[in-house]
């Protein structure tokens, strides 16, 4: 299992080195820290959508824990409260 901290502000500066960091970690079950965000931009949710999607394809886990009240507000505000399914440590 690998982990990856999101940082505090998920907007579009971040979308591309989100992207990056978590192609790195391709192949790996993932745990995403979103304990610091405070805020998301629409690119950064778009990447992090596709990376639950291809995590599910890949038959990898993909966990966001822990996640700040302000990410599951404005996650489900987005309509995406489903992103964050897996517990912790979760496989397939």
């Amino acid at each position: 299992m690998t982990a990856l901290a999101l940082p505090a502000v998920l907007d579009i500066r971040a979308a591309a080195p989100l992207r990056d960091d978590l192609l790195a970690r391709r192949g790996s079950d993932i745990v995403l820290d979103g304990g610091e965000v405070e805020r998301v931009g629409g690119l950064c949710l778009q990447v992090l959508i596709s990376a639950k999607k291809t995590w599910d394809a890949d038959g990898k886990g993909f966990a966001l824990n822990p996640a700040s009240t302000a990410l599951n507000e404005q996650l489900a505000a987005y309509g995406c409260a489903d992103l964050n399914i897996d517990p912790v440590g979760a496989t397939r």
